[in-house]
Order: structure tokens, then sequence, then C-alpha cells
């Protein structure tokens, strides 16, 4: 972590840890964050062919939350979110449709006065480690090791990235293919390793590699962010499981990432860990829908990646750990919510001097029957496509449902959903409720007047040498 970021922990009064003594109370956090995949996908959420029977088993003794949001409908803002637990359009993390996420070719990145999990975590001596998929910035400054991780092993960006022009896109959408059409390269900590990547071994070797940081560091607390670049197109799993799906190559992937978990439970409880550590499994957005079968399933939700209609930032979310009261969580949650209350968990405070758009989670975890998050805001890009409240969504912008190529309209009446009653948002209720509509355009303009502008971060483009 860089010096100006210890300065900003200082001053604004959180404790930094110079002792190694372990702390044996201090729990270990997990955070399994996979990439496209649809709220559908996993057999616990209603899909009748892909089986991933150890989040099955994690959702059984943990908690499954159906109604948890991402911060964003596509990669970059999305992983922000998570990692500060603050809005991306704060931080100029939100784009155009034509840079919503970092390339290659970037010259921005997550802002260095930001802070994330890990680096709140470093204030108590935590060990952190990122393994897999970042986006948050390839270049030095913005990597895991200059935002509080002490190890990165991944690739920077999306595993579609740096295409080969040689190989057509279309080739990757039914196959696994080649992975030499695509020159992803893999970093350890700031060192290219590897270039391209060789994606079919991927999630196998994030899983090792993991399983090696936990041992490791056992002894000593411990926050791992496991970040699959699957299911994201183009789709490669390991030979040992292509073709062991019914659904085909996405179910593969899906089920192999199961495989992943399960390791990573078996490692838990083979090292007498699983009594004293958090897991978060979630995911990044909605599925790619126009890549058709190969890009997910929202189930029964409507719209995909891309899109802020429920298909596209409602996720799957399952939550474990041993003081976690077994259930069906219908309550609103979002990865917003994931530094605030791993913070809680911890016992850091939190930071004081930003807004956070992130709650404390953890009263609902041990079984209380509180509503800490009630609101969400969904922007597309840096305009604000819809605000629920409670069991309402209300819509000012539309969209194509499918996300690409995005058609964002202003709707010449906002329309009204009851997403509690009607999660697929087929019948819109705004005429019966116009005083639920006035409602909501009334906390959206309380919440504008919160957001200020600020340098974006995803238009900074390298100039051509």
């Amino acid at each position: 972590m860089n010096k100006l970021k210890w300065i900003l922990l200082a001053i604004m009064g959180l404790s930094i840890k110079i002792s190694h003594a372990q702390d044996k109370e201090q729990p270990n956090f997990i955070v399994i964050f996979t990439d496209d995949q649809g709220y559908g996908d996993l057999s616990s959420f209603g899909h009748p062919t892909i089986k991933t029977p150890n989040i099955d088993r994690m959702a059984y003794e943990g908690q499954k939350w159906t109604n948890f949001y991402v911060a964003s409908n596509v990669c970059t803002p999305s992983r922000f979110g998570l990692m500060s637990g603050r809005l991306p359009v704060r931080a100029g993390m939100e784009g155009p449709d034509s840079r919503r996420v970092f390339f290659p070719d970037s010259e921005g990145g997550i802002p260095a006065d930001e802070l994330t999990i890990a680096e709140m975590l470093k204030t108590k001596n935590y060990s952190t480690a990122c393994v897999g998929k970042w986006h948050l910035g390839h270049l030095p400054k913005y990597l895991p090791t200059s935002n509080g991780f002490d190890y990165y092993f991944g690739i920077p960006y999306s595993n579609d990235m740096d295409r080969n022009p040689d190989f057509k896109y279309e080739r990757f959408q039914k196959t696994s293919g080649d992975s030499r059409g695509f020159n992803v390269p893999i970093l350890r900590n700031e060192t290219e390793i590897e270039r391209p990547a060789n994606q079919s071994t991927l999630t196998q070797r994030y899983t090792e590699e993991s399983i090696k940081f936990i041992k490791e560091h056992k002894d000593k607390p411990f926050f791992l962010y496991m970040a699959h670049n699957m299911p994201h197109i183009p789709l490669f799993s390991n030979a040992n499981f292509t073709g062991t799906s019914e659904r085909g190559i996405y179910g593969d992937v899906i089920q192999e990432i199961d495989w992943s978990v399960g390791q990573i439970f078996e490692t838990l409880k083979t090292e007498g860990l699983d009594e004293n550590t958090y897991v978060i499994f979630t995911t990044d957005n909605g599925p790619w829908l126009v890549f058709g079968e190969n890009g997910g399933s929202a189930g029964l939700l409507y719209g995909g990646k891309g899109t802020s209609y429920e298909g596209g930032q409602r996720v799957p979310c399952v939550i474990w750990g041993k003081d976690v009261k077994s259930g069906i969580i219908s309550k609103m949650g979002s990865t917003l919510d994931v530094l605030p209350t791993i913070c809680s968990l911890a016992r850091i405070e939190t930071p004081k001097d930003r807004i956070l758009d992130g709650y404390d989670l953890s009263p609902v975890m041990r079984g209380e029957d509180v509503t800490p998050r009630d609101e969400m805001f969904f922007y597309h890009g840096t305009r604000l496509f819809a605000v629920r409240k409670g069991a309402h969504k209300l819509y000012f912008l539309s969209n194509n449902p499918v996300g690409y190529p995005p058609k964002i309209e202003e709707l010449e009446n906002p329309t009204l959903f009851n997403v509690l009653t009607d999660p697929s948002e087929k019948i819109d209720i705004a005429s019966d409720n116009q005083d639920i509509v006035i409602k909501l355009k009334k906390i959206a303009e309380v919440h504008l007047a919160t957001v200020k502008e600020v340098p974006n971060q995803l238009t900074r483009i390298a100039k051509k040498r």
C-alpha cells in the first residue's frame, strides 16, 4: 500500500497495528467473485441441468440471498463497488457506452485516494491476496499490490481483450477454442509471467494459488479475494470438465467453478479454519445474453449484462460462516455492502471522510429481523437509470434488454414495477400508483444531489506513439 493511503488511514483515526502477533479472535474472509454469471445459473437458484453441489451446500448451511444487487451492470464499475463500498459514479469509474470498462490501452484506474476492503483490513494486520481478474486498472499504480493486497496472481482485465486479429471472435461462442486467439497476460504481483494466458487452466490455477495462500497464512487473519474470469466469453474449461455438463460448455465452466469452491471448503476444514472464516459467493453482473445459450441465464428476471433491469444487476449470492443463521434471505443486499459488513465483523471503523453507499449486513447474517438496506440506485454509465425503494422499482430510462448494442432512451413517463411480486418486470403499475412514483422521484432527486462530478477514469486512453 502506498504511503499516501497509510497517511489517510491514520488521519481517519483507524488504528494501524505494527505487531505481527496473531489475533485469534479475528475472522478470516474469502470473497469468491465470478464473471457474467446469471441469476439462474446455479442449481440452488433454479437451473435444472447445471449441477453445483458445493455452492448448493454452502447455501443450505449458510444464507441464500435472493434480492442481492451489484453496483453496476458491467465489469469495471461493478468491481469498484465491491472493493470500495461506493457507487462507481462517485469516483469516475462509470463511463460512456464506448468506454464502460478498462481496456489494454486505458491509462486510468482506481483513484489513489479510494480505500479497498484489503486496505481496511491491513489496519488490523490481515494478510491479503487477490487471485484472478482485477480489471480496476492494469498499470502498476492501479494493481492490487498498490491497493492493499500483499499478493496478486491473475489477469489484469477481461479474458476477451488483446484479441489476435487473425482469430474471429465468433469462433469462441460455442467452443473453448484456442486461447492463443487472446493475448491476455498473467501477472504475479507486478510481473508478467505468461502471455497469452492458457485459459483452459486458469480456474484450476486460481484454485491452487488460493489454497496455497490459505495454507501459508492460516496462523494469521487473512482476506482472499478470488475473482474468476469465467464464465465471461470466451469460455474455457479444464480438460477434466469438458463435456461433463448437460448444459454444454457453459455448464462445464460453472461446474468447474463449483469444484473450485469445494476445494476451498475442503482446505478450510482440513486446516481447521472453517470455524473462523466467512465466505461470500457472488458475481459481477448478469449474463451476457447477446451470446445466446453460451451467455448464461437470468432465470425469471428481465434483461442481462449491460442493462440495469433486474437481470443485469440482481445476482446470485451465498454467505457462509460459523455464526451465519441459515436460511433464504429476501431482504435487499448489495456488493456495496461487503466492505462495511467485513469491517463490522473485523471490528474496524469505516471511514467517515467520504460517502459510503454500503450497509452493514452482519445483523441479518446473525438472524436478526432488520433491514439495513431498503434503497438501491441503478446507473447506466453516469446516468441514473432506476431507483428501488422497498418492493418498488422506478425506471427513468429504457434500454435494449439484451444489453448490446445499448439503446438508452429517456422515458416520457417513468415505469414502476413491484419487483417482489413481479420480479420479471412484466406489469407496469405506475398509472395506479402515482404516489409511489412521486416518492421515488424525490428519493432519486435527493440522491443525485450527493453525486459530484469528478475526473473520469474510463475515458483516459494512452496516446499512440
